[in-house]
């Protein structure tokens, strides 16, 4: 069984054809790697200038070094291969979708785009001036453990295998809402994590927004990569006995993962906009409410991988806008302006390589300059590139007041998966709170959860808590549960996840939760 990132993104090919055919941007050809010290010059360099020939649009994207020799040779370059219509190479076949019902039957092309001598030297280039490994964690602070920080609770009675996918402090029905993508169950928790009730969803719920209507749950149906159109939005009743409304709002969604509200065309009723993660294919839309809660859907990107999504007037002109991040091919966060009726531009305000896994953003106003600045995460190594990567972590980019972000901070965390901006300590300034799916659990398994104190001046220190290790977090949520001003971590553990990670400790004996108070 495979798993995804943020959780959904588990099995999916991180390069899209203008993600590999890349080196239109690259640098001059490197050194050779001692692996591949006898490829030939004249094929590497063949390799360069057919990827600049491939190259289908201008991306800041991913130079080889940003993965191992062997990580292209045997993860990515075999997945990418069927989308330049390569299913076999040198005896080889490589792993495709072709005989999925639900796949677009025109998704791979009918004939190969390349020979099999230039796709040999596409594999030359980006194998041999790869690294053999990749550097390093580059931290100038080590994470102090301290079990002190902060005091923590452990449900009440330990249930079944730990799968945890969502964690939300639910203030309307005042208790803690989780939902389990084994039992495809919801539970709802009071805030000494006594159990009070459950739910059974037929899904993964992984996100939820109010609305006038109440609260709407974000089914993304079967947790596992596909391509089919099983996820739903439906009504939650969480006052009271959960309960779920019949019938759904809507159907037929690739995979969503996230949903957030707003009335985008300025008729008084309540929309949605859903980021349909997907599989080989996703989008992200807007749904436009008619009468008697029926929807049209409206596609504002048609690629998979819409993960994080904000809504937002960032312009103060009375029409919300749209905030995405993408975590697939073009990784990158959108911004969406509505421009009235329901007609929005679009600009990527962020570029990251794929390879970055990105799996989270928050917007807040971290300088106190009243624009927008980002929070950021990557971390997702639950597809075909599982080494440990120098580059992921935390990153706080700063908004120039005109949407124009610079990276002014950067924490790494191997496979970093969520970060929440609060103030913790209530010093006035703001901290972050992370955890990681894809930590280095073997050796350093602290960075599962990492408490990022505020100290001015752009300077963090990094703590984590014994209990780290209890769980696999992959999600988090934030607030004030016991209403005495001080903002509480709910941290979820989902313990079933791909199982190339050698685990510090037995998750599935873990908690299903944990309830983090600062002390």
């Amino acid at each position: 069984m495979q798993y995804t990132t943020a959780r959904y993104k588990t099995g999916f090919i991180i390069f899209s054809i203008g993600v590999l055919m890349a080196a239109c941007q690259s640098k001059p050809l490197l050194h050779k790697n001692l692996s591949h010290a006898q490829t030939a010059d004249e094929s590497i360099a063949a390799g360069q200038k057919l990827a600049a020939q491939y190259c289908q649009s201008c991306h800041t994207l991913p130079d080889p070094s940003l993965l191992d020799a062997n990580t292209w040779e045997n993860g990515v370059l075999p997945q990418m291969g069927p989308r330049l219509g390569i299913f076999e190479h040198l005896m080889k076949k490589y792993p495709s979708n072709q005989n999925d019902p639900n796949l677009d039957k025109n998704f791979y092309p009918a004939q190969p785009a390349v020979t099999a001598q230039q796709w040999q030297q596409i594999i030359d280039y980006y194998t041999a001036v790869s690294p053999d490994t990749l550097p390093q964690q580059q931290r100038t602070q080590p994470i102090q453990v301290s079990s002190t920080l902060f005091t923590v609770t452990r449900p009440k009675q330990q249930g079944a295998t730990p799968a945890t996918c969502f964690v939300k402090w639910d203030s309307a029905g005042r208790h803690i809402l989780t939902a389990d993508i084994i039992q495809q169950s919801l539970h709802a928790f009071n805030g000494q994590l006594q159990p009070t009730d459950s739910l059974h969803t037929g899904g993964a719920v992984v996100d939820v927004t109010a609305s006038p209507a109440g609260t709407v749950a974000c089914n993304m149906g079967a947790f596992s990569p596909n391509n089919a159109r099983g996820g739903f939005l439906q009504l939650l009743q969480t006052t009271g006995k959960l309960q779920l409304s019949n019938p759904r709002l809507t159907g037929n969604l690739m995979r969503p993962v996230t949903i957030a509200a707003g009335d985008f065309n300025g008729d008084g009723k309540q929309d949605y906009v859903a980021g349909e993660f997907g599989y080989l294919q996703g989008q992200l839309s807007w749904l436009e409410q008619k009468d008697s809660n029926q929807f049209t859907q409206h596609v504002l990107r048609s690629v998979p991988g819409a993960i994080k999504t904000y809504v937002q007037d960032y312009n103060h002109d009375g029409k919300p806008d749209i905030w995405t991040l993408f975590a697939q091919g073009e990784e990158g966060i959108f911004l969406y302006t509505n421009k009235g009726n329901g007609e929005f531009s679009q600009e990527e305000v962020l570029r990251f390589p794929p390879s970055y896994g990105s799996t989270f953003f928050e917007l807040t106003d971290f300088n106190k300059d009243s624009a927008p600045d980002i929070v950021y995460t990557c971390g997702d190594n639950g597809d075909y590139s599982t080494i440990l990567k120098p580059y992921h972590g935390v990153y706080i980019f700063l908004n120039d007041g005109h949407n124009h972000f610079k990276q002014q901070y950067f924490f790494p965390i191997n496979g970093c998966y969520k970060a929440l901006v609060r103030d913790f300590d209530n010093d006035g300034d703001p901290d972050i709170a992370a955890i990681a799916y894809f930590a280095d659990f073997a050796h350093q398994p602290e960075e599962s959860f990492v408490y990022l104190q505020n100290q001015g001046n752009g300077q963090f220190t990094p703590y984590s808590i014994p209990e780290a290790k209890e769980g696999r977090w992959m999600t988090m949520d934030a607030a004030d549960i016991d209403h005495d001003g001080k903002t509480e971590l709910l941290l979820g553990n989902c313990s079933v996840g791909p199982n190339f990670i050698n685990p510090h400790a037995n998750w599935q004996q873990g908690p299903a939760l944990l309830l983090l108070k600062l002390r």
